[in-house]
Parts: C-alpha cells; sequence; structure tokens
C-alpha cells in the first residue's frame, strides 16, 4: 500500500514544478512580464488551495483509492494540454489552474489511506516515506525538466514530466484496497469541531510557518546561487539547477528521517530541532555568497534536510489528534492554510530582496521558522496537560 501511494504520488507531483524549471524559456518564446509569469506559476497554487477542502471531504466519505485516480489523471491531462497547446499566459494560467485544482486529490488523500493501514507506532515512518516522496518528486522535475531543455524544447520537456500521471489510476486501482478497518464520515457537511481542537490548531500553525520557511527558500534559492561567485561564471543555469533539485531531494530524505525519528522520540522533539536548525541556517544563509562551490553545495544540501525535518511529523500528529473519520477533512485544513502561506513568503521575501539584498531576505524565513518554534510550545503545553 505503501510503495503504490507513494509512487503515485511521485508520477503526479513530477507536474508540480515543471512549469518553473522552464520558465525562462517560456518567458522567452511569450514574451512574458514578470506578473504574467508569475500569474501561470500562482493559478496551479490557487488550483490546489480551491479544490483541497472539498478532496479531503471525500476522501473521509468515499474511498480515497478512487479520488487518488481520478486526481491524478485530472493533473496530467491538463498539463499534456499545456504542453501541446498552450500559446499564451490565457490558457497557459486555465490549463496549470485545472493541474493544481486535480493534483489536490492526490496528495491528501493518500496520506489518508495510509493513515487508515498504519498504526500510530509507526505511522510517522510511513507518512515520512509518503511526504518524502513528494520531495523526490519535486526535485526530480526540477532536475527531469533542466536537463531535458539540454536536449529538446520545453514542450517535451513539459510532456515529459506530465505523461506519468496517467498510469497512476490503473495502478492505484488494481493493486490497493481499502483498510478493512476504515471509518467513513457520513455527515454532509464539514466538521467544525475541528476547530475547537487546541492541539490540532497549534499543529496548523507550525505547519503553516513551516511551508512560509520551505517554499520561500524554494522559490528564490534558483536566483540567489545564479547570483553567486561559484556559478556566475557560467552562461547555463544547468548547475544550479540541478543543485535546487538536489537540495529538494536532501528534503525528501529530511522527511523520512523526521518521521523516524518522531516515532522513537516524540513529534515535538522532532519538530523544535527541525525548525530550531533551519531557524539558525535562513538567518545566515543570505551572508554566505562567496562560500566555494563545494561548501555552498553542502550547506545547501543540510539546508534541504533540515527545512523538512518537521512537516512528517506534523501531519502525522494531526493524524493522532484528531476523530478517524474525519482525519481527510483535517488534513485538508492543514494543506489549505500552510500552503495559503506560500503565497506571501516569496513576496516578503522579494521585497527585502529589493531593499536589503539577500542578507536581509533570508532572515524573513528565519521570523517564519521562529514563529512556527513558538507554535511548537503551545503544541508541547497541551501534550503535557492532556499526560497530566
Amino acid at each position: 500500500m505503501l510503495v503504490v501511494t507513494s509512487t503515485a504520488l511521485f508520477l503526479s507531483v513530477l507536474i508540480w514544478f515543471n512549469y518553473s524549471a522552464v520558465l525562462p524559456q517560456v518567458v522567452d518564446a511569450w514574451g512574458l512580464s514578470g506578473m504574467q509569469a508569475g500569474l501561470v506559476f500562482g493559478a496551479f497554487q490557487v488550483g490546489y488551495l480551491v479544490a483541497i477542502v472539498p478532496a479531503g471531504w471525500l476522501a473521509d466519505r468515499y474511498s480515497p483509492r478512487w479520488v487518488i485516480a481520478v486526481g491524478a489523471t485530472g493533473t496530467a491531462v491538463p498539463s499534456l494540454a499545456f504542453a501541446v497547446f498552450a500559446d499564451g499566459v490565457f490558457l497557459a494560467t486555465v490549463l496549470r489552474f485545472c493541474s493544481g485544482l486535480f493534483v489536490a486529490g492526490v496528495y491528501v488523500p493518500g496520506m489518508r489511506f495510509l493513515s487508515d493501514w498504519f498504526p500510530e507506532r509507526i505511522r510517522g515512518r510511513a507518512l515520512g516515506i509518503y511526504i518524502g516522496t513528494f520531495e523526490l518528486g519535486s526535485g526530480l522535475s526540477f532536475v527531469f525538466a533542466t536537463a531535458a531543455l539540454e536536449v529538446m524544447n520545453w514542450r517535451l520537456a513539459i510532456a515529459a514530466t506530465s505523461v506519468g500521471a496517467l498510469f497512476v489510476a490503473p495502478l492505484v486501482l488494481a493493486s490497493t484496497r481499502d483498510a478493512p478497518d476504515r471509518t467513513h464520515d457520513h455527515r454532509t457537511g464539514f466538521d467544525w469541531a475541528l476547530l475547537r481542537n487546541r492541539t490540532y490548531l497549534a499543529a496548523i500553525g507550525i505547519y503553516a510557518w513551516h511551508n512560509w520557511e520551505l517554499f520561500g527558500v524554494r522559490s528564490w534559492l534558483l536566483a540567489f546561487l545564479v547570483a553567486t561567485p561559484a556559478f556566475v561564471v557560467s552562461d547555463s543555469t544547468l548547475g544550479p539547477g540541478l543543485v535546487v533539485g538536489a537540495m529538494i531531494i536532501a528534503g525528501g530524505v529530511g522527511n523520512v528521517a523526521g518521521g523516524w525519528f518522531s516515532d522513537r522520540i516524540g513529534r515535538p522533539q522532532i519538530l523544535a530541532i527541525g525548525l530550531g536548525s533551519s531557524t539558525v541556517l535562513s538567518a545566515v544563509f543570505g551572508l554566505l555568497d562567496n562560500l566555494p562551490t563545494a561548501v555552498l553545495v553542502a550547506v545547501t544540501l543540510v539546508y534541504g534536510l533540515v527545512l523538512a525535518l518537521d512537516s512528517a511529523p506534523t501531519s502525522t500528529l494531526v493524524t493522532e489528534v484528531v476523530p478517524d473519520e474525519a482525519v481527510g477533512s483535517a488534513l485538508s485544513v492543514q494543506s489549505l492554510v500552510g500552503f495559503s502561506t506560500t503565497i506571501v513568503s516569496p513576496v516578503v521575501f522579494g521585497l527585502a530582496l529589493d531593499r536589503g539584498g539577500y542578507a536581509i531576505a533570508f532572515p524573513t524565513l528565519a521570523l517564519g521558522a521562529l514563529f512556527g518554534l513558538a507554535f511548537v510550545g503551545i503544541l508541547s503545553w497541551d501534550v503535557s496537560q492532556q499526560s497530566d
């Protein structure tokens, strides 16, 4: 169940960042302004946010397997249409919005499906591997598309990273089944009682500020590396693009490690270690532009690992503090709030960059991680009170 569900996520997530990887070529081909290029990128995020709560509710009420199958297919078809037919900002925005809309039916329903199969004592490891697959697919999306651009045009690069999602539906429907003791949510609406659960709300706060930092880094890391002396001598973005991809893949390792350690020593402890480490690195990363290439790459990979340490423990914690029949809805609200911050933090980073350079911009991400640590404190207090 874990292997098949993770494979389904991997094939679907290759689509998430393939536009970002070919963005310079698309801008040149269509003569896009910065605002137009950002609109196409943001459309995918908006589609995801619009659909994520309904997707979680569907996974609670019906079989998550079917939600995943429909979601993956609906993600692939508009992305392939983008590769073949998109010729400007309007159609590109519509197609990316549709892909984002349907990918919501893959990520959270997959977590709901796995939480049905794995008991709490090993659930952190299982979700760590699953969420790590998201990081692996995101990173390899950059790597595959960037490498493909060296031998083919951007349309073929988009198509090559989109076609795999078409195979998800037959794979999932033929190879998996629902857990025999799965609980269904028979209510017709959203369970508003979730919003009175303090521990759950603290977990949402942690996840939101985690994403503030994580996606701020991923949005701007390529631009930072291209401007460093280590890479500025090269006319190609292949080297920095591969480093960004490797850094995101390192995040997959961080997810697996975070989930595994949280099963052994506790969720709040790993959350504090992850956010504390990333706070320090975000605070100083903008000052490291003059490091030798090998050292800069090594620090970047460590940065990617610690940025992801807290992701799997947070999502696992959510599945443990809400009723079983509402896990999908709870995870979807967590994702909705968490991904909302990804729209804001890159803009705040850019404003700080304009005023003081990268040395000022990266600390705006560290500030977000500090807020995340504050929510870890609230969560730890609630957990200790409940144990008493």
